[in-house]
């Protein structure tokens, strides 16, 4: 008896170690005071970093910034949930909390390149490649990501990016209202709004992409995607183009998304492709 329970003590031991093994930490992105104000003394913003086994670690990294129409975030299933998918194939994921732009657009994309150039900074110590560094983004979170993919420079560009249905033009006709309203105004200037339909700054040096959408998305319309995907192809950017005939807006990395299986496979196969 007592040997039985030794052997299901050691089985057990043994199928947590891979769990002990990986790290998890939180930490506040501007421990000295954050550039930009959003008029919210409250909003704050922080990294969730998740790090593989050393020993599986790839060297990539990924910065997830989640959707929520630069309202709200969506955390967990276009956030905190990725952290295993990426785990599991050695690449660290940095979970961005990102401060609510309020109409202040720098807000925001202050945070996500800062996020970025933390990634760089802390390379060596969680086992990065600093020339090996993405960044991703879902709905409004896709239109963050794309900003910085488009915007970028120096150690806050990134090296790949990954979108999943994404907001990607300001202009009123295409763009998601509500992510419009919320990055830029209500009313802001027509030069503003050519700056950050982010299909418009695509150059021959954006970082090649992973896009993914519904066609049926009534929330942001395909064609934000379908638009960006076309001028990477026009620049010849490296990008693949995932439409998937169901699923509408916000499946993240949810299992009752139809196609979630095929999502995953296609964007393993991807990430192993370069």
């Amino acid at each position: 008896m007592n040997l039985r329970r030794t052997i299901i003590a050691a089985a057990l031991m043994a199928l947590c170690l891979p769990a002990a093994a990986q790290q998890k930490f939180e930490t506040n992105l501007w421990p000295q005071g954050a550039p930009n104000s959003n008029g919210d003394a409250a909003d704050s913003a922080k990294v969730w970093v998740y790090l593989p086994k050393k020993e599986e670690a790839t060297g990539r990294a990924v910065v997830i910034c989640p959707g929520g129409g630069y309202q709200h975030l969506a955390m967990n299933h276009e956030g905190h949930d990725w952290a295993p998918f990426f785990n599991n194939m050695g690449i660290a994921a940095i979970v961005l909390k990102y401060r609510m732009p309020h109409g202040e657009h720098e807000v925001p994309v202050s945070d996500a390149e800062e996020a970025m150039k933390l990634v760089r900074r802390n390379a060596q110590a969680w086992n990065i490649n600093p020339g090996d560094v993405g960044i991703m983004g879902s709905s409004a979170g896709g239109h963050l990501a794309s900003t910085v993919a488009t915007h970028a420079t120096g150690d806050a560009l990134p090296d790949f990016q990954i979108l999943f249905y994404p907001v990607i033009t300001m202009m009123p006709d295409i763009t998601h209202k509500g992510s419009h309203d919320n990055f830029l105004g209500e009313k802001p200037k027509k030069k503003r709004q050519t700056e950050y339909s982010n299909d418009l700054q695509v150059t021959r040096v954006t970082p090649r992409a992973f896009i993914a959408l519904s066609d049926d998305d009534a929330t942001v319309l395909p064609a934000n995607g379908v638009n960006y995907y076309i001028e990477l192809y026009r620049h010849d950017v490296p990008a693949t183009l995932h439409v998937y005939p169901t699923g509408g807006h916000g499946w993240g990395n949810r299992d009752s998304f139809k196609y979630h299986n095929e999502m995953q496979l296609e964007l393993k196969a991807w990430l192993r492709s370069f």
